[in-house]
């Protein structure tokens, strides 16, 4: 099979920000156009736990979508609820990535363990969640970059293990 590219959407999760000031979710997307992903959609969604949850839903049945990511709602305010809604649609836990960038990140701050980020699949769709702060975005995302493209193969159906 061929490899799959990266068709990712970007979602901030907040009920404060909006485009002129999504620098976390802007930060996201260029780091994924450097990975040579594609951008079909950029949104910022409410902390609201249904409407989280929902559009997660929605997204994971979209055919132009393998890669979902998240930015924000991961930590301990009363509206950090995108782990939740995370875990309320995935198929299956990926506690592998969560896991890497806690342990990574945790190097450089000791605030990544408040992070309670959740990865997983639902269906083609892997769902990512990040921090909501700009340099966590970047910190965590150089931790999994390496292992977006494979995963994408392997969710995709793409089960060869050349390398």
């Amino acid at each position: 099979m061929n490899n799959a590219k990266i068709k990712a959407i970007v979602v901030t999760v907040s009920d404060k920000r909006t485009e002129a000031q999504d620098v976390s979710g802007n930060a996201l997307a260029k780091l994924l156009v450097e990975i040579e992903a594609e951008i079909v959609e950029k949104i910022i969604v409410s902390d609201d736990f249904e409407d989280l949850r929902n559009t997660l839903y929605t997204l994971t049945e979209r055919e132009d979508a393998n890669l979902i990511i998240t930015t924000g709602g991961t930590g301990f305010a009363k509206r950090d609820n995108t782990p939740e809604a995370t875990r309320a649609v995935i198929e299956k836990e990926a506690q592998g990535l969560a896991e890497a960038m806690r342990f990574e990140t945790l190097k450089k701050t000791p605030m990544a363990m408040l992070s309670r980020g959740v990865c997983g699949i639902r269906g083609k769709c892997l769902i990512i969640n990040l921090p909501g702060s700009p340099n966590a975005v970047h910190e965590c995302f150089e931790v999994i970059k390496s292992v977006l493209p494979h995963a994408i193969n392997l969710i995709s159906g793409d089960t060869n293990h050349n390398e």
